[in-house]
């Protein structure tokens, strides 16, 4: 394998593939799509898209733990919770890619969002009125369905209203705001849950669609460059015929980075259940509250750094911020299995803070500087969602495996070794697909 070059054409040569991929025929002498640098939206779609993410990671956080607390106060065995928890990451999994094709194919993004949310507010309200086995599993099923829409259907609106020039600022701005979301919402139910009782817990989830559809709400329909939330270069009166799902799949850049993401996941699912275990055995004491901190702190710092990690992409292009995540990874679990201190384990976490920053801004953006010009710029992040799940729910189980039969240190070390391969990944093989100023200012 040679060392891929960083050279500002890598995108446009991938959207030539596209363009030129057997079955399509490009229009006579238009040459290249270029990205047209979108009128600015108005701060109030801008303020509605942060607090449309910040309440939606509210009402998601309630489907959490929660599930498990609630069901089992409700003398549910641990099968059949267990069962109920496999429906949802089943349906999650093979949704994603259906999921995306939804949102490319929709007229209203915003339509087909407002849809999701209700129909997750009506899954929670059956959660806390009828909690009997056939009620509870159709809900969870709803649930992931809406789920695999709602991720594609906000990076889909973001592109929409700024374009592809400025979508690497805009989606730090979301992974600030999700970040918030979610470590407020945890903090807010946990203290329902525990002052009232878990069923409350889902009641609150109900109610808190209507500030999610409000913010919805605010986000102006006329905003949204329907064409470009598709993938397409721009503002059209007809949008080219989006490309087949065949011809998608061959870029290679697009599979290189779902191989990618893959191997973060792999890596990183099993790491903090894994610790939790650790700390446990160590700290049964302080477990709860060392858990909370290490769910906590890196949330804390991808409030923080996100919205930089957003602009340092686009000045420093994207392959460097992959390979300080994958490299971060690689650390954290090599420290994992070295620090027998609990207390430093949560200062460890800060590693997985840098890559859950990274990630959060460049999986979409990636996907983005991929898919633009072919019209499926959603069903491209349904397919690196495919990835993701396969890699989490891989790393569970190898990783537990492994712990149980050599040891928690070697697991940690396997899990390093995986994160490793990543960094050569992305160091011998990823293509940098960022997009180079010269052509912004002539687009």
């Amino acid at each position: 394998m040679t060392h891929a070059p960083d050279r500002p054409g890598s995108a446009e040569e991938a959207v030539r593939e596209v363009a030129c991929a057997p079955g399509i025929a490009p229009e006579p002498d238009s040459g290249p799509q270029e990205p047209r640098r979108a009128p600015e939206p108005s701060k109030e779609s801008l303020r509605g898209l942060d607090w449309f993410i910040f309440f939606l990671a509210d009402v998601q956080t309630g489907f959490g733990p929660f599930v498990a607390v609630y069901l089992t106060t409700q003398k549910w065995t641990q099968v059949e919770i267990g069962f109920v928890l496999s429906i949802g990451g089943v349906v999650a999994l093979l949704g994603q890619i259906p999921g995306g094709a939804i949102i490319d194919a929709a007229r209203s993004t915003r339509l087909v969002a407002g849809a999701a949310v209700c129909t997750i507010a009506c899954c929670a309200l059956a959660y806390a009125a009828l909690p009997i086995f056939p009620v509870v599993v159709t809900a969870a099923t709803l649930h992931a369905m809406a789920s695999c829409v709602l991720g594609p259907a906000i990076a889909a609106i973001s592109l929409g209203l700024v374009g592809p020039l400025k979508i690497s600022e805009r989606l730090g701005r979301n992974a600030r705001f999700a970040s918030l979301g979610n470590g407020v919402a945890a903090a807010v139910m946990g203290t329902i849950g525990y002052l009232l009782s878990s069923r409350a817990v889902f009641i609150v989830t109900f109610l808190l669609a209507i500030p999610v559809l409000y913010a919805l709400s605010r986000i102006r329909h006329r905003e949204i460059d329907a064409a470009q939330a598709h993938g397409n270069a721009g503002r059209q009166t007809e949008s080219p015929k989006p490309i087949r799902f065949r011809d998608l799949v061959r870029q290679k850049p697009l599979l290189i980075f779902a191989c990618a993401v893959l191997l973060l996941q792999l890596a990183n699912a099993a790491m903090l259940p894994l610790m939790a275990g650790v700390v446990t055995t160590r700290s049964a004491d302080w477990a709860p509250a060392l858990i909370a901190f290490c769910i906590v702190v890196p949330q804390a710092f991808v409030a923080a750094t996100s919205p930089t990690v957003g602009r340092k992409a686009q000045q420093w292009g994207r392959r460097p911020l992959l390979l300080i995540a994958f490299a971060s990874l690689a650390v954290r679990g090599l420290l994992f299995a070295v620090v027998t201190d609990p207390f430093l384990l949560v200062a460890v976490q800060i590693f997985d803070g840098i890559t859950a920053a990274v990630f959060a801004v460049m999986i979409p953006l990636i996907v983005s500087d991929i898919a633009f010009g072919s019209g499926r710029f959603s069903l491209a992040q349904g397919i690196v969602g495919t990835a993701t799940g396969i890699g989490a729910s891989l790393s569970t189980v190898t990783a537990g495996y492994v712990a149980d039969k050599l040891g928690a240190p070697v697991a940690f070390v396997g899990l390093a070794g995986v994160a490793a391969l990543g960094v050569l990944l992305i160091w011998l093989v990823m293509p940098e697909t960022r997009r180079d100023h010269g052509q912004e200012a002539d687009a």
